[in-house]
């Protein structure tokens, strides 16, 4: 056995005694010491925005006017009525990228030696994680009111702001639970490369297999089963009835449980990898 594995085998329980240590005052407050180094770090590479930024304009526009017109008609009207149907939709597309965007950034600190250093700190392992979802889930907010300015330029129309805030929240919520599975992927993976290709390879077919971008109706069968419980289909459709009006319960609740679920499941995954990578 070599040195550095008995080395990661003797941190891993002191680790967690020093977790269990620190009372969870202490955490809130390692939690917001690194969120604000999050964001200093941001301001200091404001490109790390352009994501969070461009990504939103760009697929508004193209789905709109690339896609507007044929998919508009198939509901019953033209441009301005897939406008009502596809921006809430990409509200939750936002959401799974921004995820994807979190096990990226993660694994690149791994390799620059930055989680090296925290695991030296006398702070709560957990903390690290907490705090990367937050910071990105404020990426989230800032992407998602992107979104929404360029929808309402191009013709979308809030008909009930206070759904509008409730959708907000629930793609925060959902997105939160799947930074949890980037999280993982990112502590496991070799390179930021291989978390990307891993987020792709989830994403693609979670985003078009879903009714972000078109109605399921004319889908095959099997494939209408999928889309019915695809936690992003979902979450797409609770956005539109929330916004622009339509039935809310039973996606409503079947986001509620994928979030649940998900941040069960994985976040313990998670920090016990990240406690115990060496």
């Amino acid at each position: 056995m070599s040195t550095a594995t008995v080395t990661a085998t003797a941190e891993a329980p002191l680790a967690v005694e020093a977790d269990a240590r620190i009372s969870p005052r202490a955490h809130a407050r390692h939690i917001g010491a690194l969120i604000r180094r999050n964001l200093l770090w941001i301001r200091q590479d404001p490109e790390s925005m352009f994501d969070a930024v461009l990504m939103p304009i760009i697929f508004t526009l193209l789905f709109v006017y690339v896609f507007g017109g044929s998919i508009g008609q198939s509901l019953g009207g033209g441009q301005d009525v897939y406008v009502q149907y596809v921006i809430p939709g990409l509200m939750a597309m936002t959401t799974m990228n921004m995820a994807t965007a979190v096990g990226t950034g993660f694994n690149e600190d791994f390799h620059k030696g930055v989680m090296d250093r925290f695991r030296t700190l006398p702070i709560g392992r957990g903390s690290v994680l907490f705090a990367k979802i937050v910071v990105e889930l404020m990426r989230m907010i800032v992407a998602t009111t992107v979104l929404m300015i360029v929808g309402v330029l191009v013709g979308f129309h809030i008909t009930n702001w206070p759904g509008l805030f409730a959708s907000v929240g629930l793609a925060a919520l959902f997105s939160s639970a799947l930074m949890w599975i980037f999280l993982v992927l990112g502590v496991t993976m070799k390179n930021a490369q291989s978390v990307q290709a891993m987020g792709f390879l989830v994403l693609f077919p979670l985003q078009f297999g879903s009714s972000i971008f078109t109605p399921t109706g004319t889908m095959p069968g099997w494939l209408q089963t999928f889309t019915d419980y695809n936690p992003l289909s979902n979450l797409a459709d609770t956005a539109r009835g929330l916004m622009v009006g339509g039935p809310v319960a039973h996606d409503l609740w079947l986001t509620l449980g994928w979030s649940a679920a998900i941040t069960l499941v994985m976040a313990p995954i998670a920090i016990h990898k990240f406690r115990t990578k060496s």
